[in-house]
């Protein structure tokens, strides 16, 4: 007994040290947690210290000092209950503009390569992947031709994202006189923080006026396809006014994040547009709040009538999920569109537990032939959002995300239709009991589902 005795109180030791370390740097950086974050975090210090502390201190943080300064504008007391709340995070208010839905991948090619070549001062792009592809060589022709021309142009890619492409890519993109930045690269000493927070926001902003963005990454899969393989189903979406120049400011707060040179302040503001009322909606680390995730529980409880969705992956928080829950009993008529097999197999496993929960309350849920990778949400006939986050705890607690608020009944309706027309070629999900293993599997793998 006295030979184990210091072995068990160094042990002990440790395990309070871990646990003090936690609470510490929880309160100390006032981070909030979901609770079965924290419980698994807890759980982890108690049986494992030795690998969870470290495990912790990489990437336990959730949130970042690095914050762009609050919108200084005028408030608007908007005529929408969501507007007033994304002014509340300190947001610019929502504007009129232009907006046009693309269709299918030959569309939203069609307006991204319009804007490559159209940019006449500053070009700013953020990808989470730029496809060592044709499609990818074509791409970067065209910013090399934009650079040609005299326009500066500035390609941020995210760190995990930059392991896919060849490093010649980025030495040619800046042989060309192309500004390049990886955010948080992996095998960098130092980074914009924990390294699983990672920047999946994806833009192309002209002259601070004109914005292309919505779910796709830069690579063949997103618009064309390959030989024999079809392309993902994506949402995309290019706009003119002031939202464009709201998604410039963000994109120059993570570019000078990611240590690139700032830039100058264009000397053309960007004009009001004509158009219906739009909203630039990011969230991520650099947000106080969990802006996108707020977002949705609360659209969740006004809902009167209906929501749609559609998105790639489907690992909500509980708190996301009893909302949808109980919009769902109270009478919202919700349809959720998912793949039948995504390209994330464990996310897909994670999934079950919350479509059993909300299968049960009365939710639609379609199961789709191929890969969806769009991302879009319609609450009744007002309110939509679309643009880089999934409905899963990455995207809406970790990931640096954008998104872009319609307000507008054009918008809206183009959503409405291009969701519902998913309708006819899905299956829907069966209701089954999980098997002791399964049920225990799952529970185990949604301990960690947020990382997924």
């Amino acid at each position: 007994m006295n030979q184990w005795s210091p072995r068990i109180t160094t042990h002990s030791l440790v395990i309070l040290a871990s646990l003090l370390i936690y609470v510490v740097t929880t309160r100390a950086e006032r981070e909030r947690r979901p609770p079965s974050i924290a419980i698994a975090w807890v759980l982890g210090l108690l049986a494992l210290p030795y690998l969870a502390l470290p495990a912790y201190l990489l990437f336990g943080r959730r949130k970042l000092p690095r914050r762009i300064s609050p919108w200084s504008g005028h408030r608007s007391r908007g005529r929408h209950w969501a507007e007033d709340l994304i002014e509340s995070f300190g947001l610019a208010p929502a504007t009129p503009c232009r907006v046009r839905l693309h269709a299918d991948g030959e569309q939203a090619r069609d307006a991204l390569f319009e804007m490559l070549d159209d940019a006449r001062e500053r070009l700013d792009l953020c990808t989470y992947i730029l496809g060592d592809d044709p499609f990818g060589e074509d791409v970067m022709t065209r910013l090399m031709a934009c650079r040609a021309r005299g326009v500066r142009v500035r390609f941020l890619i995210d760190g995990v994202g930059a392991l896919m492409l060849p490093n010649h890519c980025l030495k040619r993109l800046k042989a060309a006189g192309i500004e390049t930045e990886v955010f948080s690269p992996l095998l960098a000493r130092h980074t914009q923080g924990p390294r699983n927070l990672r920047n999946h926001r994806k833009w192309v902003i002209a002259d601070d006026a004109r914005m292309w963005s919505g779910g796709r990454n830069l690579a063949a899969e997103y618009f064309c396809g390959s030989a024999g393989t079809a392309p993902w189903l994506d949402l995309t979406f290019d706009l003119e006014g002031p939202v464009a120049a709201a998604a410039a400011r963000q994109f120059e707060a993570d570019w000078k994040a990611a240590g690139g040179a700032p830039a100058s302040v264009l000397d053309v503001a960007p004009a009001r547009a004509a158009g219906e009322l739009v909203q630039f909606l990011p969230s991520g680390p650099d947000q106080t709040e969990d802006t996108v995730h707020a977002f949705l529980v609360d659209a969740c409880f006004h809902a009167r009538e209906r929501m749609l969705a559609v998105t790639p992956y489907f690992v909500p928080d509980a708190t996301l999920e009893t909302a949808m829950r109980l919009a769902a009993r109270r009478g919202v008529h919700i349809d959720l569109y998912i793949p039948r097999v995504s390209n994330h197999r464990l996310a897909d496993f994670a999934r079950t537990r919350s479509l059993r929960a909300l299968c049960e309350a009365g939710v639609s849920i379609h199961l789709l032939p191929g890969m969806n990778h769009a991302k879009a949400v319609i609450f009744d006939r007002d309110l939509a959002l679309c643009g880089s986050p999934n409905l899963d705890s990455r995207s809406l607690l970790l990931n640096y995300e954008s998104a872009v608020i319609f307000y507008g009944e054009r918008e809206i309706a183009g959503l409405e239709r291009w969701i519902q027309a998913l309708t006819p070629g899905s299956e829907r999900f069966q209701l089954r009991a999980p098997g002791l293993v399964r049920d225990l599997a799952e529970g185990l793998l949604l301990s960690v589902g947020y990382q997924l």
